[in-house]
């Protein structure tokens, strides 16, 4: 097993998934280099300077192609959840924001990371009776990986408030549970 891995951090905000991530690795006695951070608002991308100092080149994830990212093991992504969520409209895929769910897809199609950590809010399983999250979960199967998901409140791990979020773990030879 190798003691770095390398990863990217899409729709990265201000790196919630990337501090999360970085705690896992570090109990494995591991370290993690994120080798590429993406979001579009300003405030976020302050905070996650601030917050890691990294002085990543942030950029629209649908302008980027994915031969332009470094190679990397794993993919991070908590990709907008306006288009599912039920404080949102609820549109899905009639969104633009809900179709950038395939820009993830598309990088990990051309640069077949080791696995991804997708994250979103709950009403992502049950929005258009469960039709969407089947997409995204049979787009990511297609893809080669064994697909696993899991609800998770943060309030079971530290958060001041209930905040239930799904979680989608994809790896090419294991389910990881």
């Amino acid at each position: 097993m190798k003691n770095t891995i390398k990863y990217i951090d899409l729709f990265c905000g201000m790196g919630g998934l990337r501090v999360g991530f970085e705690e896992a690795l570090k109990s494995l006695g591991m370290v993690g280099s994120c080798e590429f951070s993406s979001d579009i608002k300003e405030s976020a991308i302050q905070a996650y300077n601030y917050n890691f100092n990294d002085n990543m080149n942030y950029t629209d994830i649908t302008k980027v192609e994915a031969n332009d990212i470094l190679d990397f093991d794993f993919l991070l992504a908590g990709f907008p959840c306006q288009a599912f969520s039920s404080a949102g409209n609820r549109l899905g895929f009639e969104d633009t924001i809900g179709t950038l769910f395939f820009d993830v897809a598309r990088i990990i199609k051309e640069k077949k990371p080791e696995g991804f950590i997708l994250e979103n809010v709950e009403g992502l399983v049950n929005h258009d009776k469960g039709k969407t999250f089947k997409v995204i979960e049979n787009t990511l199967l297609a893809l080669g990986y064994k697909v696993t998901s899991r609800i998770i409140n943060g309030k079971d791990f530290g958060l001041a408030q209930s905040r239930n979020r799904i979680y989608i773990i994809g790896h090419k030879t294991k389910i990881i549970n």
